[in-house]
């Protein structure tokens, strides 16, 4: 199992257990096919959707374990749509549509099984009645309208080489005058640069480069292998090459991974860091990547970019020179409807396609 997994699982673990019994049987269920990253996401929808219920009086229950299967049964049509209402105007920070897309896809998950899986000992439906199921269900996110949001913020052509570009020396100048950023820049720009370089030569996902071990690249072939999202054979690797451009990174930081950074033998992570006051360095977490793409892109001139905005730009760039068959191999992706993305980033992928039906 990778690292990432190992922690949700975890935290899984931790928190299922303040679930109600019916729930604790959903998650078992389901943990066979779905990662404990995505059934972590369920808990925090389910802990939120029952913190409701008992606020809004729809049940007696004093806490999340007492919720019963009365309560969900008896819920009124209204209820729900009050219960939207509340994820959309009624929270700090309001949820998106896409965000509040997912929680009632979380709940008509539960509740549907509950009416149509589960059965009590008598072979009936744990769940007599599934308010859920007269919830439409509504695509929020087209792969045109996920472009469009895109547009102008990514990288495009000569901009990924100048973004590493930046990273290598072009930051270094911005940050002259600040001795403590500047000796930690002197520390890590090549490590950085490496991971910058293999994001926007390959279109790893961060967690794929969390997940990274020094074992799992090889130079020589410009090939590495990673745990894929969604793949739940955790002894499979997926073998995903990188462009010739990322080899002169990868090897400036391999040669410098163990003694710099106080690397002990029995690390297995590609990408290390050494915290202040560490006397050996350790694997980088998924927060420190991101902050660091951050830092970076907003002394660049694109605040908005992040890791996964690096991954669209790779996908983008390799896509206008690729079928959409290669490029969703490339990146992983379980259907050629998430890649349809990239058709529709640049002018000039559109205008290709439009000459390809005349």
């Amino acid at each position: 199992m990778n690292i990432q997994k190992i922690a949700d699982r975890k935290l899984l673990d931790q928190r299922v257990i303040h679930m109600p019994w019916f729930v604790q049987q959903f998650i078992d269920y389901k943990l066979p096919d779905l990662s404990p990253s995505t059934l972590l996401e369920y808990i925090r929808d389910y802990e939120q959707f029952f913190g409701w219920l008992i606020a809004e009086g729809l049940s007696s229950a004093q806490k999340n374990t007492e919720i019963t299967l009365h309560d969900l049964e008896v819920l009124h049509m209204n209820s729900i749509v009050g219960y939207r209402l509340h994820l959309t105007t009624r929270t700090e920070g309001t949820n998106s549509r896409i965000t509040v897309s997912r929680k009632m896809s979380s709940l008509r998950s539960l509740f549907h099984y509950l009416s149509q899986i589960a059965e009590d000992e008598e072979f009936y439906p744990l769940l007599k009645r599934n308010i859920m199921a007269k919830v439409e269900s509504k695509r929020i996110h087209k792969p045109k309208d996920t472009a469009a949001k895109l547009k102008g913020k990514i990288l495009e052509e000569d901009e990924l080489l100048d973004f590493i570009a930046y990273i290598h020396e072009g930051y270094r100048i911005d940050i002259e005058n600040n001795k403590q950023a500047l000796h930690s820049y002197e520390l890590n720009k090549e490590r950085d640069a490496c991971i910058a370089s293999l994001i926007l030569n390959s279109g790893l996902r961060v967690s794929e480069v969390v997940n990274l071990n020094i074992e799992d690249i090889d130079v020589t072939n410009k090939l590495m292998y990673v745990y894929r999202k969604g793949n739940n054979d955790e002894t499979f690797k997926s073998p995903v090459y990188f462009r010739e451009q990322s080899k002169d990174e990868l090897d400036a930081y391999l040669f410098l991974r163990q003694s710099r950074y106080r690397t002990p033998k029995k690390e297995k992570a590609l990408f290390i860091t050494l915290p202040n006051g560490q006397s050996e360095g350790k694997r980088m977490t998924k927060r420190a990547i991101q902050a660091m793409i951050i830092k970076y892109a907003t002394r660049f001139g694109k605040p908005y970019l992040t890791v996964h905005k690096l991954r669209h730009s790779f996908a983008t760039d390799y896509y206008l020179q690729n079928d959409i068959y290669k490029t969703k191999e490339q990146l992983g992706h379980a259907s050629t409807e998430t890649t349809e993305v990239y058709a529709h980033l640049t002018d000039k992928t559109m205008l290709e396609a439009i000459e390809k039906r005349s």
